[in-house]
């Protein structure tokens, strides 16, 4: 090739000249930029460094608060709910990631293994709540782990002739489950409808009755009031006491000096807020509070 037309097609080039028959050499559009862009942001979110996301959906950065949970104990425990899918026994207790599907196969396996606890549509009750580190673990319709009648595992012997006992009679025993929300990280802080939505892949607490709401309204207004600004007075039963302030964190017993059996239920540690709730059966007669 001519030593002039190749400077001539070299310095077309650098400038960007349209030459006949020559595809001028220009940078990409930016709608190929921002689908290169694009594409680049959908690979890393494939990495684990990109996908890790220290928050549940919906949920912020704060730990779970004392009062938080309290709410979470007066508003969920005791709800009812409808089983969306098919919930499995077992006392080992079935684990869920907040708010994501359950894994067909897992949960199929676990049907199989341990039983249908109950079936999709079936009205279900939260009858427990216990908060661990990173999990949130839910008794359902008493849990998972099953009571037994002593009187069904004896067996009278006559001789070398055994007989099985007669049958317990009493009403047929609901099947229970356990279930374990498991966040992977410190508990978030949350309300009692982020617990429901985190629980949605199960259970459906929609056009369910709320049971603890209810029962709220049902009682006297000063109690009601109490129970509203997490106080107890005196008056309240257990069940209103751990309405208003959840469960105590201790428990002690004692004979006061008029010979009158009494416990307290304390919540807090001296010498952060502490109270000292007294009960004589099963009556508040006291409560106490130091700052």
């Amino acid at each position: 090739m001519d030593v002039r037309l190749t400077f001539a097609l070299a310095a077309a080039l650098a400038l960007g000249a349209d030459v006949p028959g020559l595809v001028p050499f220009r940078s990409a559009p930016s709608s190929l930029r921002d689908v290169g862009s694009s594409v680049w942001s959908l690979a890393r979110e494939g990495t684990p460094e990109a996908s890790a996301d220290p928050q549940a959906p919906g949920h912020t950065s704060k730990a779970l608060q004392p009062e938080s949970r309290l709410l979470l104990i007066r508003y969920v425990d005791g709800e009812f709910a409808k089983a969306v899918q098919s919930i499995p026994g077992g006392k080992k207790g079935f684990k869920v990631a907040p708010g994501k599907p359950v894994d067909k196969q897992t949960l199929s396996d676990a049907l199989r293994l341990y039983g249908i606890a109950a079936a999709q549509g079936d009205t279900v009750q939260i009858t427990g709540l216990e908060f661990r580190s990173q999990q949130i673990v839910l008794k359902i319709n008493g849990g998972g782990k099953k009571h037994f009648h002593w009187r069904q595992h004896v067996q009278v012997g006559i001789g070398n002739v055994s007989t099985p006992p007669p049958p317990v009679v009493g009403p047929p025993e609901i099947a229970g489950a356990t279930l374990i929300l498991d966040y992977g990280r410190a508990l978030p802080d949350m309300s009692p409808d982020d617990l429901k939505r985190d629980l949605s892949m199960l259970l459906d607490f929609s056009k369910q009755p709320s049971a603890t709401v209810n029962w709220v309204d049902t009682l006297p207004p000063q109690f009601q009031d109490a129970i509203k600004d997490r106080r107890a007075i005196v008056g309240m039963d257990q069940d209103m006491v751990v309405a208003a302030l959840g469960r105590p964190d201790k428990k002690v017993r004692e004979r006061d000096p008029e010979g009158v059996d009494t416990e307290d239920w304390i919540y807090g540690t001296p010498p952060s807020k502490t109270t000292f709730v007294t009960f004589a059966g099963n009556s508040v007669i006291r409560v106490k509070v130091f700052d």
